[in-house]
């Protein structure tokens, strides 16, 4: 049966520095957690916390709601996948993984049906009676995970461990590893600082800094709606503009210093108008076009489209030989690209010399010097307060 974890004001210092202060988290019983953030951010300490390889000066820590704050970590009755796999050379595959079920005096006959049965599931049956050195790194790695998962636990724990593999046997392992822990069902937090890895594993996240939590989410909110600038810009890429915010005719939204507007319909009250706020845009959430090929932003009736939305440019339906008007987008020049096949990055520079990186899909390409403007598609922006960097979008459910 799944266990939650429960993590309550916790304490961690090492002599005079704290490294953790007061923190507090739920893990709810067979989830995938993850604990993400650069390093030194306090993850992996607070991972050793939870298997008891550090000591907790404050708060508690509970399992299944048993305190386990003074519990050896040889009585949790918990499995961990270090980094550097930590496979015993001497051993073999069987061997290794069957250590943990001898050290707990598992029947043989017990034993080796559970130590079979893992392999399977981990795909290296074939391998059982081979040696260590015999076995590339994604293999030891597998063995590792199927030693920590034979023997039961309550919670499996894993400090980075796909950080030693190349960059193919890192997508295959974490597929293999999101798999497995679905068929054993067993409470999982796995630490990492790779964000596309704890984008593609888990249930939730926690992004972390300086030992604080700045969020806890599902991948796609952290993703789609980060709570404050650090995350916005630690998670995948992220344009940061400065801007105020403007409320006009019950209308509410972001302007840009030449005049661009952006109306907006999930900002906060706390949104005032003037409020100087930064505006995050992912590189695909730009609409980007040449300025010589771009549609014109008059409406069928001759009325100006307000904000220059892609909706009322494409029921312009032609193409105007003309310079920007003030205020239709973000003036730019094409500094160079890189073509990915099914997408082309641009690296362009605003009129204000800052540099920003637009992601666009399916476009003719545009060459180096060429001048372009940007819009922002409003439904997909970031909107953070100026002083404070936290969000000004209202929560919206996933």
């Amino acid at each position: 049966m799944s266990v939650g974890i429960d993590i309550e004001n916790v304490v961690k210092k090492y002599g005079s520095h704290t490294v953790i202060n007061g923190l507090s988290l739920r893990i709810e019983p067979g989830e995938f957690f993850t604990l993400l953030g650069p390093s030194g951010c306090g993850k992996t300490t607070l991972l050793r916390m939870i298997i008891g390889f550090n000591s907790v000066e404050g708060g508690d820590i509970r399992v299944g709601g048993r305190r386990i704050n003074d519990v050896p970590p040889s009585r949790r009755n918990m499995g961990m996948v270090f980094q550097n796999y930590a496979v015993f050379p001497h051993m073999s595959v069987r061997e290794n993984v069957a250590f943990g079920l001898k050290m707990r005096h598992v029947p043989e006959a017990e034993a080796a049906r559970r130590v079979d049965d893992i392999l399977r599931m981990v795909k290296i049956e074939e391998y059982a009676d081979r040696m260590p050195a015999a076995l590339s790194g994604g293999q030891q790695q597998r063995v590792a995970l199927a030693r920590a998962i034979v023997i039961q636990p309550e919670v499996l724990l894993m400090d980075e461990p796909l950080s030693n593999l190349d960059a193919k046997l890192r997508v295959e392992m974490r597929n293999a590893i999101k798999r497995i822990q679905r068929q054993v069902a067993i409470t999982t937090v796995y630490v990492t600082h790779d964000q596309e890895e704890a984008l593609a594993v888990s249930d939730r996240i926690a992004v972390m800094d300086g030992g604080v939590i700045q969020q806890v989410d599902t991948p796609r909110n952290i993703y789609q709606r980060p709570a404050n600038v650090f995350v916005s810009s630690f998670i995948g890429l992220s344009n940061l503009l400065e801007a105020t915010v403007f409320e006009e005719g019950g209308q509410k939204g972001v302007a840009f210093p030449n005049g661009y507007r952006v109306p907006m319909t999930n900002l906060s009250e706390e949104a005032k108008s003037g409020l100087p706020v930064a505006v995050s845009a992912r590189p695909e959430e730009f609409i980007m076009e040449a300025s010589a090929r771009r549609p014109s932003l008059r409406t069928p009736e001759g009325r100006a489209a307000f904000g220059g939305s892609a909706v009322s440019e494409q029921s312009a339906g032609r193409f105007v030989e003309a310079p920007d008007a003030p205020g239709e987008g973000i003036p730019a020049v094409v500094q160079s690209s890189v073509f990915l096949g099914l997408t082309t990055h641009y690296f362009v520079r605003a009129e204000n010399g800052q540099e920003l990186e637009v992601i666009q899909q399916e476009q003719a390409a545009l060459a180096d010097g060429e001048r372009v403007l940007l819009r922002l598609r409003p439904e997909k922006i970031n909107v953070f307060h100026g002083a404070s960097r936290t969000t000004l979008i209202r929560g919206e459910p996933e």
